[in-house]
């Protein structure tokens, strides 16, 4: 087991996640304060006013899986006032100390890259995104069962994009008796779904398809479902777009269209957090003491 004794981290923001993150960081020797996110002080867990008092002097620090968006707001829904990160709270960092983060969005690249800070972003390393598919898929048929007026069994469903989630969702889907279609440009990933034992074509068929589908799930974080795809789909059908936001759906033609459309990202913090903090407090002790320099005592 990765020990962390000693070693000073800050935490801003977060959600259920994150409090059960900052528990187990501190059960493995570091000191944490915490700023914009209610958790129990403890021996090694304080919390503190701001930031600044927060990221004095530590080692590392640590922001929420979704991140900072680009006015500035890090996510932190159960504090409760605004949170806002800024350039000056980069320099009261010593170069070189790592900022771990979801996803990073171009305010906090900047910041990062101004101050010579590394910059990890957790959501794209395949020992989180792998794990994190599991409650992204369950969430992503939760809401399908509680949108839809038929069964998951017998239902024609779409995944879109074939990467970590693609694939966990698909297993899902085939598991619940769903007649599963695979829709991806790589011909490698074509090739695991239909070994797999789902459809699998190319994204030149997509609007063919649409018409036959009754639920599509995207995770393609680019724009591949536009009014030319959409007005060819399945007016009855739903989509749900798994993909970090704006996603992958031209969700004004939709509504124009009136197809049910809805963007779902990150829902792991939502339907399954305390699956989903213990995901992060099983990855995070080996990424910090991989990007941390070595400290005695």
């Amino acid at each position: 087991m990765t020990t962390l004794q000693g070693i000073p981290l800050a935490v801003i923001g977060g959600d259920a996640r994150d409090q059960i993150l900052v528990r187990r960081l501190a059960e493995r020797g570091a000191t944490v304060d915490v700023v914009g996110l209610p958790v129990e002080e403890a021996e090694r867990v304080r919390i503190v006013e701001d930031i600044p008092k927060a990221v004095a002097g530590k080692a590392a620090i640590l922001l929420p899986m979704p991140g900072v968006d680009l006015e500035g707001r890090v996510y932190a829904p159960l504090h409760h006032q605004p949170l806002r990160l800024e350039a000056a709270h980069m320099a009261l960092l010593a170069p070189g100390v790592p900022l771990f983060v979801g996803v990073a969005r171009s305010i906090l690249r900047q910041m990062a890259l101004s101050r010579g800070l590394p910059l990890i972003e957790v959501a794209e390393l395949d020992e989180v995104a792998i794990l994190n598919s599991v409650p992204s898929a369950e969430g992503a048929l939760q809401i399908a069962m509680e949108k839809l007026p038929i069964t998951i069994h017998g239902s024609r469903s779409m995944v879109l994009g074939f990467g970590r989630l693609g694939l966990t969702l698909t297993r899902l889907l085939q598991a619940m008796g769903s007649r599963v279609t695979v829709v991806a440009r790589d011909g490698g990933h074509r090739a695991r779904a239909w070994e797999m034992g789902a459809a699998a074509e190319p994204l030149s068929a997509l609007a063919d398809l649409l018409a036959k589908t009754d639920i599509v799930f995207n995770t393609v974080p680019a724009p591949v479902l536009g009014e030319r795809e959409l007005a060819a789909t399945n007016r009855e059908a739903l989509i749900v777009d798994l993909a970090s936001a704006p996603g992958g759906t031209d969700f004004e033609a939709a509504r124009r269209l009136g197809i049910q459309a809805l963007l779902a990202p990150g829902l792991p913090g939502k339907v399954a957090p305390k699956t989903a903090g213990e995901i992060l407090a099983r990855v995070y002790p080996d990424l910090i003491a991989r990007h941390v320099p070595h400290r005695d005592g």
